[in-house]
């Protein structure tokens, strides 16, 4: 059997503290380890949109858990095909898909629109924490 190997996209609203985002990734990764034991051990990679390259929070959690962090621009995030593409997030980006899109080129799927959606194994995961942020996940399995 091959090893798990997973990729995180990251959204978050800004000034999202590492805690909200935490405890969006942790949520997630339990809906998986149901499945897969250790799917937190499993992580290797997260991701988010250039916008939030000077995200704290997000900077705080990926350096906690010890995983690499990539930021990719807006144009390149629009080419990859997700299951769940949203206007308001178009708007405010640029790009229909943070989480999703960022999870997919992180985990090195390919981008097209027939593999794409099958590479998901958590889709667009969203919560709103105490202090009123609203914190998304997504998570692809690493080919």
């Amino acid at each position: 059997m091959t090893p798990l190997r997973l990729a995180l996209g990251l959204g978050c609203d800004r000034g999202t503290p590492a805690a909200t985002i935490a405890d969006v990734v942790d949520a997630a990764l339990a809906q998986i380890a149901r499945r897969h034991p250790g799917a937190a051990l499993a992580v290797e990679a997260a991701a988010s949109i250039d916008l939030k390259a000077d995200e704290a929070g997000l900077r705080e959690f990926a350096a906690l858990r010890d995983w690499p962090l990539t930021f990719y621009p807006a144009a390149q995030l629009a080419t990859v095909t997700v299951p769940n593409p949203s206007a308001t997030v178009l708007r405010h980006t640029g790009t229909p898909s943070v989480s999703e899109a960022a999870a997919l080129l992180a985990a090195g799927a390919d981008t097209g629109a027939a593999a794409a959606p099958a590479a998901l194994l958590i889709e667009k995961h969203r919560l709103r924490g105490p202090d009123g942020r609203n914190a998304t996940v997504s998570i692809a399995r690493i080919a």
